[in-house]
C-alpha cells in the first residue's frame, strides 16, 4: 500500500493529476447541489481546494502556479471568443445607457472597496479578493494576483486574497438574487403584468426587423431601377421578392425596373415602415411568401467558407448573380440586414430567397457545411493566446505609479480574443469554435484555476477564522455586493425606465454572474434578462479585470 500513499503525497506528475482530478470531480459534483433554487457551480472546486490544502494536501508549488496561470488564460480567452462578436455592437448608441449603468455598478463597488481600505486598514490585496468574490468575478481575482506577482511587494502575496475571495463569494451569488427580490418589492412588480408589458414592447419595437408588402404607387419610381429606392434611404433595406404586373414573382436585382402596380416584399427595421409607405405606396393584401404562383424558395444557410469572411459582402463576386437575394442575417442571436459593407463571420446564418438554382449557387458560395465548424482549428487559438500573453506583458507607465504597469495574463488574452473574434477573418485567422468547444475550453480553464488557487491558499484558512478576520471580510463583501446593485437598480428603473426584467439582466451582467441570470430568466419566463446581460457582460468583464488590477497597482505598498 506504500505505492498508493506515495501516489497522493509524493510530488510527481501522477500525484498532480490525481490531486487535481479528485478536487475538480468532487467540486463539480457538489456544484450541482442547489440551495433555494441556485448553486455555486464550479466555485465548489475552490472551496474543496482550500479544505484539501488546509488538511495537508501538497502539490509542487511551481506546477500549481503554472496550472493556475494557464487555466486563467484559457478561461479569459474563451470568454473573449464567445462575447467578441456581440461586444462591438453592444457599444452602439442604443446600448450606451445600459453599459453606462453597468459601469456604474463596477465604479461604486471599487469606490466602496477603497473606502474600506482607508477606514478599516485592511490590506489592498485582501480587499481586492473581497471585491472580486463579492461580485463573483474570478478573472478579476486572477488579474489582481498577477499584479501582485509583478509588484513583488514584501509581505504581500495572493494567499489571503484568495481566502477573502472564497469567503465573500457565497453571499456574492445569493446577494444578487436577494437584490432582485428587494427591488421587486420596492417597485411593486407583478410578474404577469411585466410579461404582458414586454410582449407589447416587443411587438412595437422600432428596431425590430420586419417584412411587409407594398404596392408601387409612386409615379416617380415608375420606370426607375430598384436601386433608386435604395438611394433615397439612409438605412439599409432588402427587397426579397417582387411581383410584376404580369403576375410573375421574382427576386429583383438593383437594376430591375419598377412599374406602377408592382408589389414589393420589403425587409426593413419597423421604424422605416411609414417612410416607405410614402416613398413606395400603400400596403398590399398580396402575400408573396405563400402565393401559389411563386416558384421561389427560401433557405437558411450557415457561413462555413473562410474565403467569404475576408471580403466585404459587396465584393464577393459569387453573391452578385441574379436569381437570389440575401434576406436576413443572424449573428450571435442578433438579426441584421445584409448589405454591401458587411463582413460575414463563420457561423453566421443567412436566409436566402430565390429560385432553386439561385439558392443552390448562393449556398455553394457561403458553404453550409456545418461539419466543418465542428472541428476547431487549434493553431489560431494558440497563436491568439501567444499574442495575448505578449500584449499582457508589455509594460507602460501610469502617472503616480512608480513602476511600469502590465495588463497581465488576464487582460491581454481577453483583449486579443475580443479583437480576433471580430477581425480575425481579415487576418486569415479562423478563431471560430462551436459553443460546445468554447465551453469545454472555458470550463477546463476555470477548473484548473480554481483548484490551483485553493491548493495555494488553504493553509491560512484556520488563521483567518481564529483571528476573526474571516467574518469581517464576509461583512465587507456583503456591502460591496448589495449597495451598488440596489443604487443602480433603483436608478435604472426610476430614471431610465428600464423594466424589472431588463434591470435584473443588467445587474446580473454587471456582476458577471450566470446563476443570477438563470434566476432572472426563470422568474421572467422569457429571454429579456439575457438580452441586457449579453449587452453589458463584455464591457463589464473588462472593467472588472482592469479595476482589480488598478486597485492593486494604485494602493499596494
Amino acid at each position: 500500500m506504500n505505492w498508493l500513499i506515495e501516489l497522493f503525497t509524493k510530488h510527481s506528475v501522477a500525484q498532480t493529476v490525481v490531486i487535481y482530478g479528485v478536487l475538480i470531480s468532487v467540486g463539480i459534483i457538489l456544484g450541482r447541489i442547489k440551495i433555494f433554487g441556485t448553486s455555486l457551480g464550479v466555485t465548489w472546486i475552490l472551496f474543496i481546494g482550500l479544505i484539501a490544502s488546509y488538511l495537508g494536501a501538497d502539490v509542487n508549488i511551481e506546477t500549481v502556479h503554472f496550472l493556475r496561470d494557464f487555466g486563467l488564460i484559457l478561461f479569459v480567452y474563451s470568454i473573449g471568443l464567445q462575447v467578441g462578436p456581440g461586444f462591438f455592437s453592444s457599444l452602439k448608441s442604443q446600448a450606451l445607457t445600459t453599459n453606462l449603468l453597468a459601469s456604474g455598478v463596477v465604479a461604486l463597488g471599487i469606490l466602496i472597496t477603497i473606502i474600506f481600505i482607508y477606514t478599516t486598514g485592511t490590506q489592498v490585496n485582501v480587499m481586492a479578493g473581497v471585491m472580486s468574490g463579492a461580485v463573483t468575478n474570478t478573472p478579476g481575482l486572477g488579474a489582481a494576483q498577477a499584479a501582485i506577482n509583478d509588484l513583488k511587494i514584501e509581505g504581500m502575496d495572493g494567499s489571503n486574497m484568495t481566502l477573502a475571495y472564497a469567503l465573500a463569494y457565497p453571499f456574492g451569488v445569493f446577494g444578487i438574487i436577494i437584490t432582485f427580490i428587494i427591488l421587486k418589492k420596492v417597485f411593486g412588480v407583478n410578474i404577469q403584468r411585466e410579461q404582458e408589458l414586454h410582449r407589447r414592447l416587443n411587438a412595437l419595437s422600432a428596431n425590430k426587423v420586419v417584412s411587409f408588402h407594398l404596392n408601387v404607387e409612386n409615379e416617380g419610381l415608375s420606370g426607375q431601377p430598384l436601386k433608386t429606392l435604395f438611394e433615397l434611404l439612409t438605412d439599409h433595406i432588402i427587397v426579397s421578392r417582387m411581383m410584376l404586373a404580369d403576375g410573375r414573382i421574382i427576386t429583383p436585382a438593383p437594376d430591375t425596373i419598377l412599374e406602377k402596380g408592382d408589389v414589393l416584399l420589403i425587409v426593413a427595421p419597423r421604424y422605416l415602415r411609414k417612410k416607405l409607405n410614402v416613398l413606395v405606396g400603400k400596403p398590399s393584401n398580396v402575400d408573396l411568401k405563400t402565393a401559389p404562383s411563386s416558384v421561389l424558395i427560401d433557405r437558411t444557410v450557415v457561413v462555413t467558407r473562410q474565403e467569404v469572411t475576408r471580403k466585404r459582402l459587396g465584393d464577393i463576386a459569387g453573391l452578385h448573380q441574379q436569381g437570389f437575394t440575401l434576406a436576413r442575417l443572424s449573428r450571435a442571436g442578433i438579426e441584421v440586414l445584409p448589405h454591401g459593407d458587411l463582413f460575414l463571420q463563420l457561423g453566421d446564418r443567412v436566409k436566402i430567397v430565390g429560385s432553386q438554382e439561385g439558392v443552390d449557387k448562393a449556398t455553394a458560395v457561403l458553404g453550409n457545411s456545418v461539419k466543418k465548424l465542428d472541428v476547431p482549428e487549434i493553431a489560431p487559438i494558440f497563436l491568439g493566446i501567444v499574442l495575448g500573453v505578449v500584449l499582457g506583458s508589455i509594460p507602460f507607465m501610469i502617472p503616480t505609479i512608480p513602476i511600469p504597469v502590465k495588463i497581465g495574463l488576464a487582460g491581454g488574452p481577453l483583449i486579443v480574443a475580443l479583437l480576433l473574434s471580430r477581425f480575425g477573418g481579415a487576418l486569415y485567422l479562423n478563431n471560430y469554435v462551436t459553443y460546445s468547444a468554447n465551453l469545454m475550453l472555458r470550463e477546463l480553464g476555470i477548473c484548473l484555476f480554481l483548484a490551483s488557487v485553493g491548493l495555494a491558499s488553504g493553509s491560512n484558512l484556520g488563521v483567518a477564522f481564529a483571528s476573526g478576520k474571516a467574518w469581517e471580510w464576509m461583512g465587507m463583501g456583503a456591502v460591496i455586493t448589495i449597495v451598488p446593485l440596489l443604487i443602480i437598480g433603483f436608478i435604472a428603473h426610476k430614471y431610465f425606465k428600464k423594466t424589472y426584467f431588463e434591470t435584473c439582466g443588467l445587474l446580473a451582467g454587471a456582476s458577471t454572474d450566470p446563476p443570477a441570470l438563470a434566476f432572472a430568466i426563470k422568474t421572467a419566463g422569457n429571454d429579456i434578462p439575457s438580452n441586457t446581460y449579453a449587452t453589458v457582460y463584455p464591457l463589464t468583464m473588462i472593467l472588472r479585470i482592469v479595476g482589480a488590477q488598478l486597485l492593486i497597482l494604485l494602493f499596494a505598498g
